[in-house]
């Protein structure tokens, strides 16, 4: 079979023997795989994860396919089925897995990074890592309800947004714009602030009601301006830049809430001036809780969201070094490989 792995600034084509299920597993045929912010950091030479890229593992973590064959012990899932998949390989046992949080096991492995992932024509994953999806969900928007939809709809679950709420996006690449879809799913005024005006025009597109330009004036201001002094109610950091998530806090009003969703690896805050005398709520967050996936699936669908709008570029996995190369230039929305 087909599968693609990167190293330091190489995109590997390869072939690969098609996995077999073993106890409790279940072969995908994958049909549509998303590549993600994340996956760039072994184009650039370490993971995510601090570990040295080595472009033998295939990459890809935001898949969705049908189910070709399942082994032995497998219970809940049929040859057939359409599903979705969890990116975090885990024991299954311990209390962060009985909670539905699979990314904290202390034995986790993320799919794409640690073993095989879904850039690929096959896939196995653990039984308990498929998430069915129904017929009137395609497999795009499958994949893209996981790392994407989920992981900004439990940010927002968990900040409270609802109809009554401002919320400001900082940076709109595929995160951000995913933001943008669950905040106005969730009736919410949006704000959308980036640097480049190319992505701003995207958020409009995507429903935001005001765009800011960061490179143009200063977002905190501009936001007050926008809400009669206050400030917005909540603010979501998206862009994993310093910067950014400064600017996103200092942009809430009083008892406001902030979620850091993009990784930055260093900031500097002063908690008395922006947090302590403001009473802010601030969270992080990482992925989605497993048991939340049928109400993720369900805002979806109940809300008509338009996620496949998410996606401007579509490629075949032959095509993977060009797909790469157009997302890490910043050219692209979100990128799916899509298999036939």
């Amino acid at each position: 079979m087909l599968g693609v792995s990167l190293a330091y600034k190489r995109v590997v084509i390869g072939k690969y023997p098609k996995p077999e299920p073993r106890m409790n597993e279940v072969l995908i045929r994958v049909k549509a795989s998303a590549i993600c912010r994340a996956d760039l950091s072994l184009y650039h030479g370490t993971s995510v994860f601090g570990k040295e890229a080595t472009g033998t593992i295939i990459v890809g973590h935001e898949p969705a396919g049908q189910v070709d064959a399942v082994g032995p012990g497998v219970e809940t899932i049929r040859v057939g089925d359409r599903v979705a998949i969890h990116l975090a390989v885990s024991c299954g046992h311990c209390g962060s897995c009985k909670a539905g949080f699979f990314q904290h096991c202390v034995g986790f492995k993320c799919l794409g990074f640690d073993v095989h992932g879904a850039d690929a024509e096959f896939l196995v994953v653990p039984e308990r890592n498929c998430l069915k999806i129904p017929d009137e969900m395609d497999y795009v928007v499958g994949a893209l309800s996981t790392d994407v939809m989920g992981t900004l709809y439990s940010t927002q679950k968990r900040l409270g947004v609802s109809g009554t709420d401002t919320v400001a996006i900082y940076g709109v690449g595929p995160m951000g714009a995913g933001g943008i879809l669950v905040a106005r799913g969730l009736g919410a005024k949006v704000y959308a602030v980036d640097i480049l005006d190319s992505r701003l025009q995207w958020a409009r597109t995507l429903g935001a009601d005001e765009v800011i330009n960061a490179q143009q004036v200063d977002p905190p201001e501009a936001l007050r301006n926008l809400t009669q002094g206050r400030g917005v109610s909540v603010a979501i950091e998206c862009s994993g830049k310093e910067a950014a998530e400064n600017q996103a806090i200092n942009s809430v009003q009083p008892h406001g809430r902030v979620g850091i969703v993009g990784a930055c690896t260093q900031a500097t805050f002063n908690p008395r001036q922006q947090f302590i005398r403001k009473q802010l709520t601030l969270i992080a967050n990482w992925y989605f809780n497993i048991g939340l996936y049928e109400e993720i699936k369900r805002f979806i669908l109940q809300n008509n969201i338009p996620v496949d709008r998410l996606v401007t570029h579509r490629y075949r996995l032959a095509d993977a070094e060009e797909a790469f190369i157009a997302f890490d230039e910043g050219r692209t929305g979100k990128v799916v490989f899509v298999n036939e």
